[in-house]
């Protein structure tokens, strides 16, 4: 049986942060196709971590800067390695590439870590955010570094797919566009949703782990969701994440209609309950799971162009996009009232869902690239010249530091 070992920077927690729901996926496309999966982190579980053994998943707990590794990987020897971010290749990739050098090497982006980061340090900054803020920090050039060393890169979003291309011309060989991976909605009204008369109140979700998703809470708590109130007195918002900070809980107050909620069970079924899904992201990267489970709740979204960024090319959006806090309040009070335009959000998720993210297309885009690199990778390896030199360069430098370390934890 063909056999892949995915490393992963945590423990898959579906049910709390999007990260885990699309490495989810992932995992169910590998077992689709007849592979046997091996998920290996060095991160311990916790409550939360999705229950890996229960879809037939080997878990294997590894050590940083351990030679244990090596024999691990070596006894192993699978066919294709996934890395779960940029970090994780960094740590493991030149092990992978000396142990098994004819694994296909894969990473998974999940988002380009050095966007959101600089876009982060921009909020911060209380400035406006330009390319050459990205283009010029460490951590672009770690990532950009660790995609040249694999043999495709897995992006989930359009914009960064466009951005890796238009402004540092990565061939397009190294990179597959690979959104989240969803079974195509069923367009009538059996699919189960409230109706709209049924919906009621708000919704802010997100990991409280997240900073974008706390900048959110903080910018509805500050100037948004006062507007709002004020156009509709009874009307709540309440606001869901795992790991959200003291702060953020502190800051219930039932008489302003702001509830703190705390960790959702089920984030599509949580959504699903309510009228407006309020996402005000200040920065970020990726694509939002938070705006997708809308989608895939029925409930329309109002939220930022950081927010609907990559998620929707040019299909219209299941809701607004603002960057006001007026418009912000303004555009969701419509949106809550006007159940003719609610009702139309909500079909532009659904032609969203089933034209951008459909799980059976995106597949066979997957198992093609993986079928003509493995019947040819040394053709495809020598094209990469550039990642030929990174990882001879990795190989001497980040193995040494890893050696030392390791002798000197002995």
């Amino acid at each position: 049986m063909k056999k892949i070992l995915i490393i992963g920077f945590v423990w898959p927690e579906p049910n709390a942060t999007a990260a885990g729901s699309r490495m989810l996926q992932l995992i169910n496309f590998f077992i689709e196709i007849n592979y046997q999966i091996t998920f290996a982190s060095t991160a311990n579980e916790t409550d939360n971590s999705f229950d890996l053994s229960s879809l037939g998943v080997t878990k294997k707990k590894i050590a940083l800067n351990n030679s244990s590794f090596d024999t691990f990987i070596n006894e192993l020897n699978p066919e294709i390695v996934l890395f779960d971010r940029f970090l994780i290749e960094e740590q493991f990739g030149w092990r992978v590439a000396a142990q098994v050098p004819n694994a296909i090497r894969i990473l998974d982006s999940e988002d380009l870590h050095s966007l959101r980061t600089a876009r982060h340090e921009a909020y911060k900054a209380k400035k406006e955010f330009l390319i050459s803020d990205w283009l010029n920090i460490d951590i672009t050039k770690r990532e950009i570094a660790s995609i040249y060393r694999c043999d495709f890169t897995l992006i989930i979003s359009s914009f960064e797919m466009e951005l890796l291309k238009k402004e540092l011309k990565i061939d397009t060989s190294l990179l597959l566009h690979v959104p989240f991976m969803l079974n195509k909605i069923d367009a009538t009204v059996e699919k189960g949703w409230l109706p709209y008369k049924e919906k009621t109140n708000f919704i802010c979700i997100g990991n409280g782990k997240h900073a974008p998703n706390i900048a959110a809470i903080d910018w509805l708590k500050k100037d948004i969701w006062p507007l709002i109130r004020k156009q509709l007195p009874k009307a709540e918002l309440h606001i869901y994440g795992a790991y959200l900070p003291q702060r953020i809980a502190q800051m219930n107050k039932h008489k302003e209609g702001f509830v703190i909620k705390g960790k959702a069970i089920n984030s599509i079924k949580t959504i699903g309950a309510y009228r407006i899904n309020l996402a005000p992201l200040a920065f970020g990267a990726g694509i939002k799971g938070k705006l997708v489970d809308g989608m895939l709740a029925g409930t329309p979204s109002v939220t930022t162009t950081i927010g609907a960024e990559g998620m929707h090319d040019n299909l219209p959006w299941n809701g607004f996009i603002s960057n006001s806090n007026i418009e912000l309040a303004t555009k969701a009070v419509e949106l809550y009232n006007n159940e003719n335009e609610w009702q139309k959000s909500q079909e532009n998720g659904v032609a969203i869902i089933n034209s951008l993210y459909d799980k059976e297309l995106l597949s066979k885009q997957i198992k093609l690239k993986i079928e003509a690199i493995k019947n040819d990778i040394s053709t495809h390896r020598n094209k990469n010249f550039m990642g030929a030199m990174l990882m001879h360069h990795t190989m001497m430098s980040t193995k040494y530091l890893s050696r030392w370390i390791e002798a000197k934890n002995k």
